[in-house]
């Protein structure tokens, strides 16, 4: 079953989201070489805990951090440890979710660690265009495979990617609500879109191929062939308008 949330749900998940973007705008200004993923586990814990909000994943089903931490080939779940030191020409995806009063934000972003070159730059530049471009198929009457498709379609049309196995979600009071929102797909499919309905859309695009593997950690999950992969994520409510970015300053 699929959650309307009504307006004063909106605005603790609005709030929730608001906690989450601060953690991302602030892991803009750390990232760089030398920064270990430790390091900004503690940085997203504290920042957290100064909004008011609570880190959603820790203790989620066993997970043991704040923030999800994935480097080069790792597509999410990347755990957070002292000895993972980033390195000049490393990227990094960095997934947070934050619960305030009982609902859930949860985005992700990808950024380069120093200078990255050029096809690695544009790897992040068609992740973010693939969130838009599902963020944009968003509004009321569009059906959740519109979102899927125009996801699928702007990835490879640009030459690259979409991991099938993993998926953009509903949100609300939990982190995963109905329906799953894959990012590959025929258009024209799914339930049609209501004002109140929130989704975690999460395109992950790979260089290579779109299989994945998941490591002996039990929890990152890595390119089976050992390729770059990016990973942007948003929280959005579908409104009567224009769909709402609940995870943006």
């Amino acid at each position: 079953m699929i959650v309307l949330k009504s307006s004063r749900e909106l605005v603790l998940m609005r709030r929730a989201g608001y906690i989450v973007a601060c953690v991302l705008e602030r892991f803009r200004e750390v990232v760089r070489p030398g920064i270990t993923t430790a390091e900004l586990e503690e940085i997203a814990s504290q920042l957290i805990e100064r909004k008011g909000g609570i880190p959603s994943f820790k203790g989620y089903r066993g997970f043991p951090a704040a923030i999800c931490t994935s480097i080069n080939e790792e597509i999410v779940h990347g755990i957070p440890s002292p000895k993972r030191v980033l390195e000049e020409g490393d990227i990094i995806s960095l997934d947070v979710g934050a619960i305030y009063r009982g609902y859930h934000g949860d985005a992700a972003i990808t950024l380069p660690v120093g200078t990255v070159g050029k096809e690695v730059q544009r790897l992040l530049e068609v992740t973010h265009g693939a969130l838009k471009a599902g963020i944009a198929q968003s509004h009321v009457g569009q059906r959740v495979g519109d979102i899927s498709a125009a996801i699928q379609r702007y990835a490879e049309a640009n030459g690259f990617n979409v991991v099938r196995e993993y998926t953009g979600h509903g949100i609300g009071q939990r982190m995963h609500e109905e329906p799953q929102i894959p990012n590959f797909g025929p258009p024209n499919r799914g339930p049609r879109l209501r004002p109140g309905m929130t989704f975690a859309l999460e395109p992950m695009v790979t260089v290579g191929d779109w299989r994945t593997r998941t490591l002996s950690n039990g929890w990152t999950v890595v390119t089976a062939d050992g390729s770059l992969s990016a990973h942007f994520e948003h929280t959005i409510a579908v409104t009567d308008g224009e769909p709402e970015i609940l995870t943006q300053l």
